[in-house]
Formats: C-alpha cells, sequence, structure tokens
C-alpha cells in the first residue's frame, strides 16, 4: 500500500499520488494507466512512486512540458520503481508485448503513458 493520504483507488494507489503538483486540485488518472501501474507494482514487488501524474496547463508550462502531453488528461505518470534502473521498468513493459504505450527513460525515471501507438525514447 502506498504511504500517501487520501482516497484509495486501488490497494497500491491513492487518488492523491496523481494530483498535480502546483496543487490545483487536478487528479485524474486513466484506467488503463491505473492497470499498468499496478502490473508494474506486482511485477516486480516493490513500491511505485508517482514523480508526476496530472498536470493542469499551467503547471506543465512551467516544468516545460509538451503542449499535447499525455499527462494533461491522466493518461501519464514518471515514475520510480524502488531498487529498479529505469531502463528495466521499460524493459518490463515492452516484455508485454503491447504495440501501444509511450516509454520514455530518463536519469531516475521512467515516463509512461497510454497513447494508441508505441514510443519509445531516452534522454541523457
Amino acid at each position: 500500500m502506498s504511504s500517501r493520504t487520501g482516497v484509495a483507488i486501488n490497494r497500491y494507489f491513492h487518488r492523491s499520488e496523481f494530483a498535480c503538483r502546483c496543487g490545483c486540485g487536478a487528479n485524474t488518472v486513466d484506467a488503463e494507466l491505473l492497470d499498468l501501474l499496478t502490473k508494474i507494482r506486482e511485477h516486480f514487488g516493490k513500491p511505485v512512486t508517482i514523480n508526476s501524474g496530472m498536470r493542469c496547463e499551467a503547471h506543465n508550462r512551467m516544468v516545460g512540458g509538451r503542449i499535447n502531453s499525455y499527462h494533461l488528461r491522466g493518461q501519464a505518470a514518471d515514475i520510480v520503481v524502488r531498487g529498479v534502473p529505469p531502463v528495466e521498468v521499460a524493459e518490463f513493459i515492452e516484455s508485454m508485448g503491447s504495440l501501444r504505450y509511450g516509454i520514455g527513460i530518463y536519469r531516475g525515471f521512467t515516463h509512461i503513458d497510454v497513447r494508441r501507438n508505441r514510443m519509445k525514447w531516452e534522454s541523457a
């Protein structure tokens, strides 16, 4: 179970974990994204920290997010799986065989989104 407070949306995550970090109250999370995060949690057997989930437009601009970011719709999360390198998280998502999802490998976290076509990238 997560250490965050608030309304539990499944056995591992609370809605507050997905809330926009600016404090505006936006906290949408897509059901497919939640399902994917749950599979990641259960596969690794370790807590998944949501660094960035839902973003309002103002916060997205402030952090340099793309104009059409999936974070704006609650369809993306930047995550850390405790003790697991981002590339290993990305490899697990790819191993699921989906022809969908956006997977970004960054220093210290993995970006995942539930887009309709497959895309993968790495950032230094």
